[in-house]
């Protein structure tokens, strides 16, 4: 879906739109923004910013309309005391430009919002359509591996990511399956020569699009790191926390690897 909206947005016809929008307007009677100073237009953006970012992290669509809505409101009771000479007012607004904002938050909001790019998505409510012919059990398509049945010694756990020593970088080591992956771990513990690290933990990427990781590398599909670790620790299992993907936006809810622990 992420793809398919980037080369929606890379196709747009973007000069195109601006022209329409502008004839738009002229035709339409409405006032038209441009008059507004681009200092009081990027002082606008800031002050809404501040507000949508007092909000908590997941909120939802009604409530950033609402503190617009709110800040707003609030704009326009105080543009109006300066257009009217109000004193003693602490204000960054000149009493000229407080007039034509007055106008501009009145009867030209939703053009103004547009031209400083102010953008709340509607919220929409999804209901889960069941299609699937009676008698046909529940498959979660997360859990199926491409390629060859994983024997048990590999010990696959779905969605998660162990911590170790490197014993070969994945970055340069690819396995056309999750089984391969957990095969070459085995092939190298068992022809380790003495003093060399043996592999006892395998981590594998099973989506064609890549797997998610915190570090600075892309990671690709079939990416197979072969790792070495006395107490195997884990790095994620099965879903990010909020906390965690409210400080790194990047990352998806659900964790891509597949990885397990062999014996040796």
């Amino acid at each position: 879906m992420e793809e398919s909206m980037k080369i929606r947005r890379a196709s747009e016809p973007l000069e195109l739109v601006k022209l329409v929008k502008r004839l738009k307007h002229e035709f339409s009677g409405e006032e038209s923004v441009a008059e507004l100073p681009q200092a009081v237009k990027h002082k606008i953006t800031d002050e809404i910013l501040q507000r949508l970012r007092s909000l908590r992290p997941n909120a939802n669509a009604s409530e950033q309309q609402e503190v617009v809505e709110t800040w707003r409101k609030e704009k326009l009771k105080e543009a109006k005391m300066l257009a009217l000479g109000g004193e003693g007012l602490k204000s960054t607004l000149s009493q000229e430009e407080a007039g034509m904002l007055v106008k501009t938050l009145e009867s030209s909001w939703a053009v103004l919002s547009e031209d400083i790019g102010l953008w709340i998505p509607t919220e929409i409510n999804n209901k889960e359509h069941d299609d699937k012919p009676e008698g046909v059990e529940d498959t979660d398509e997360d859990q199926i591996l491409a390629g060859r049945p994983l024997p048990p010694e590999c010990r696959a756990e779905l969605h998660t990511d162990y911590d170790g020593a490197a014993v070969r970088w994945g970055l340069t080591h690819h396995k056309e399956s999750a089984a391969d992956c957990c095969q070459a771990c085995l092939d190298q513990a068992k022809h380790a020569k003495p003093g060399e690290k043996k592999c006892n933990l395998w981590v594998y990427c099973p989506l064609e699009g890549g797997c998610y990781s915190p570090d600075i590398y892309e990671h690709k599909h079939m990416e197979c790191w072969l790792k070495a670790s006395e107490k195997p620790r884990l790095n994620f299992k099965d879903r990010y926390s909020e906390a965690y993907r409210n400080s790194h936006p990047t990352a998806p809810v659900i964790v891509p690897w597949v990885s397990g622990v062999v014996s040796v």
